[in-house]
């Protein structure tokens, strides 16, 4: 079936661009990404389940300018800031969120040399901003150490230009797709790390893509092998020292801003989830709610079909899963506004706004993590036997928002996060400056 929102065919859509000779100003910027969200959401069900590589996806990005968002002003300005990528990933993410988990990790990763390189002046445009701004590249990999001290992760050789990269990680978006990977190695396997810049398409290069996951099955994810790469001097974008006493608080930023875009990711899959149920239940075209308020002791279904306006048990279900997205949103947008503070403070960032930030970070993390699965699951409930078909099965395609919802958030740590706030509310203890998230 096809919902209001995906009533347009691809081929009558025509995606704008930023263009490339003029700043993109705040008009822009929501008018191509709602043209690009109205695109993706028209086949998004059918490309789930084909669950390809996304090469075509990429493309759309591409051509919609939306990979170069983040490069810096310079002389020639087409860049945005950080709350308009946040917002850009979550109306994504309504859409596809394994497309906006793919832009949420490109989005960090574009600014690997302002994290871990030399400092620079404000809006210094480095290497890097110009090539992905001007190749569009699409940026994906990781440079965080490996989690467990078993796994010695990317070793980098010295060479007479440069270093010899070898070993094989994996990564959770984009590498099957990716212009350039941006990847944390160790000299020798020891030491600090260094964060490089490699061609996907070298000859030493091999990526196995990730094909069994249960959701977020089009974000790129896969495994990549590295067999003697050459990493030229040019391509060391920064560094980032083994101890802890040494790093910044601005290059701890790093994995903050990624975990906050991957929970606008999240925001965005129970947005998007609960207005199209909100549409199908506007047409009545779903099955009457499952779950209806006890009376008397005893549990009661509601008779009246959806779709009527009036079931007293379908508003009480929409206004329940509404509050939670609405008190979700409050606090993101609440450690979105922290965390630009901190970017704008660069250097000059303390560990004390570090730890603030990264507490907000944390909160919106796990009230977002369970909105989003408590969203989804009932979703599922309520378009239950729309047209007929049965939502778990596949039916209008709702099955993947919840899917997506579990993949993102099986790997977060509620209990730690909760934890971590408890001792800095309590105690005002400081998280440890380590880049792992």
């Amino acid at each position: 079936m096809s919902t209001p929102r995906k009533a347009a065919r691809r081929s009558a859509i025509r995606i704008v661009s930023a263009p490339a000779d003029r700043p993109a100003d705040d008009e822009i910027w929501p008018r191509v990404t709602r043209e690009l969200a109205d695109d993706l959401a028209v086949d998004a069900p059918a490309r789930d389940r084909a669950g390809k590589a996304p090469f075509d996806e990429v493309a759309r990005l591409q051509e919609a300018g939306l990979p170069a968002l983040l490069t810096a002003p310079g002389a020639n300005p087409r860049g945005a800031d950080w709350r308009a990528a946040s917002a850009i990933v979550r109306e994504i993410s309504a859409a596809d969120s394994s497309i906006g988990e793919l832009l949420a990790h490109h989005y960090v990763l574009s600014w690997s040399s302002r994290f871990f390189g030399p400092a620079r002046e404000a809006g210094a445009t480095t290497a890097l901003d110009a090539c992905t701004a001007e190749e569009r590249w699409l940026l994906a990999g990781g440079v965080e150490p490996p989690l467990t001290g078993t796994d010695p992760g990317l070793v980098l050789t010295p060479a007479e230009d440069g270093w010899i990269l070898d070993g094989r990680r994996t990564f959770a978006s984009g590498v099957t797709v990716a212009d350039r990977l941006v990847v944390g190695a160790r000299p020798g396997g020891t030491g600090d790390w260094l964060i490089v810049l490699v061609d996907p398409a070298h000859p030493g290069v091999f990526t196995d893509a990730g094909t069994d996951r249960v959701g977020q099955r089009l974000a790129g994810a896969g495994t990549v092998t590295f067999d003697h790469v050459p990493v030229p001097a040019a391509h060391v974008l920064g560094v980032l020292p083994h101890d802890e006493h040494t790093v910044t608080p601005f290059a701890t930023l790093a994995p903050l801003a990624l975990r906050l875009l991957l929970v606008q990711v999240g925001l965005g899959i129970a947005e998007g989830a609960l207005a199209e149920a909100r549409d199908i239940s506007r047409a009545g075209q779903a099955g009457p709610v499952p779950a209806a308020p006890e009376r008397n002791g005893r549990a009661t279904a509601a008779t009246d079909p959806v779709g009527t306006g009036d079931d007293p048990y379908l508003l009480l279900a929409y206004g329940e899963l509404a509050t939670a997205a609405h008190a979700a949103s409050a606090v993101v947008e609440r450690a979105t506004d922290a965390l630009v503070r901190g970017l704008l403070a660069g250097p000059e960032l303390s560990p004390e706004e570090r730890a603030d930030i990264a507490v907000l970070v944390s909160a919106a993390e796990t009230l977002t993590g369970r909105a989003a699965v408590h969203i989804t699951t009932r979703v599922l409930e309520l378009v239950d036997g729309a047209e007929g078909a049965d939502a778990r099965s596949g039916g209008p395609g709702f099955d993947r928002f919840w899917r997506n919802a579990r993949a993102l958030t099986a790997h977060t740590r509620p209990a730690h996060r909760l934890r971590d706030i408890g001792d800095h509310y309590l105690n005002g203890t400081h998280a440890r400056l380590t880049l792992p998230v």
